[in-house]
């Protein structure tokens, strides 16, 4: 921390705090160290209050989500980490009455329940999330997606509390979703809005079992990883290629660095074994990069969230 006493930061606000926090729990590697501070805000005005005292005194601040898409570095991290875990941040609303055109999700609801109860009320437009563990804030960040379409297919309007601590409300026109990218600003997606459709509840739920049977029968879905570690690149001729592909033709599934290896299954599938270090995997992630680039000549990137101590931070990401 920064300042001399960080329960000042918090410690008048309605949250829960824990201080030396284990995070490894939180994520789906299931490795890596603690948290100087983790912080489950209650309410909306305490979370705008500590990200300005956290800008005010320069103390990093992320967000942890699902922990789908996150690696924590073996030494932890410093700050503070926010977790949006509590009713305010779960939170689903509907219309009470007449016919559903949006519905409302806040940034700690998860995407798999979700998705399950739209399509039991006969709602359709997010179900090509089905399959796809993330929390509504980590997906609406890096507009996560796969086979079937992505997040922001369905996105209305974002509420995001930015670098002021200011909640701000970005709307349709305002926003661009791209390949796991978007162009909100820095900050902490509060909720979103989707726009839905009203359908048959047996044909909606016919489709979302038939995209989970699909990820299902496309990847290890067992491993301790955190589904696709790299993005699939974007070719000099306009063509995106899948980055397990180009893993594959590597020559690179099956290897091994310590306790992490690339999935016989999936090339883009990084996982980890019992006892594995967060520098076994990161250095297997560097291995696959090397080896794809002499290949190949072509730079992978990764799309899993590294977090590492020391590392400038303020709401980069929704792990």
């Amino acid at each position: 921390m920064t300042v001399a006493s960080p329960a000042s930061l918090y410690s008048d606000l309605d949250v829960s705090a824990e201080t030396n926090a284990p995070l490894a729990a939180h994520t789906w590697f299931g490795i890596g160290g603690h948290a100087d501070l983790l912080i489950r805000p209650n309410t909306i005005a305490a979370l705008e209050t500590l990200a300005r005292r956290c800008r005010r005194d320069e103390i990093p601040l992320r967000v942890l989500g699902s922990g789908a898409n996150l690696l924590v570095d073996d030494e932890g991290v410093d700050g503070v980490v926010v977790k949006l875990d509590t009713p305010a941040f779960r939170a689903i609303e509907w219309n009470d009455q007449g016919r559903v055109e949006r519905m409302r999700a806040f940034g700690g609801a998860q995407f798999e329940p979700l998705i399950h109860e739209c399509s039991r009320r006969g709602l359709s437009g997010v179900e090509q999330m089905a399959g796809i563990p993330s929390s509504v804030g980590g997906a609406i960040r890096m507009n996560a997606g796969g086979k079937f379409g992505s997040v922001g297919d369905a996105v209305d309007a974002v509420a995001l509390i930015g670098l002021d601590g200011a909640l701000r409300v970005y709307t349709r026109d305002e926003l661009s979703f791209e390949y796991r990218r978007t162009n909100l600003p820095p900050g902490i997606v509060v909720w979103a809005s989707f726009r839905m459709r009203e359908d048959d509840p047996v044909q909606c739920r016919q489709r979302v079992v038939e995209y989970f049977r699909y990820k299902r029968s496309t990847q290890p879905m067992s491993a301790s990883s955190a589904g696709c570690m790299f993005r699939n690149p974007l070719l000099a001729d306009g063509r995106r290629e899948s980055a397990g592909r180009l893993i594959d033709l590597a020559g690179l599934k099956g290897t091994e660095v310590g306790g992490a290896f690339v999935s016989k299954e999936h090339g883009n599938f990084l996982a980890v074994n019992p006892g594995a270090s967060t520098d076994d995997l990161r250095r297997l992630v560097e291995l696959v990069q090397d080896r794809v680039r002499s290949a190949h000549g072509v730079e992978l990137e990764t799309e899993v969230v590294f977090w590492r101590r020391g590392e400038p931070a303020w709401a980069v990401s929704h792990g």
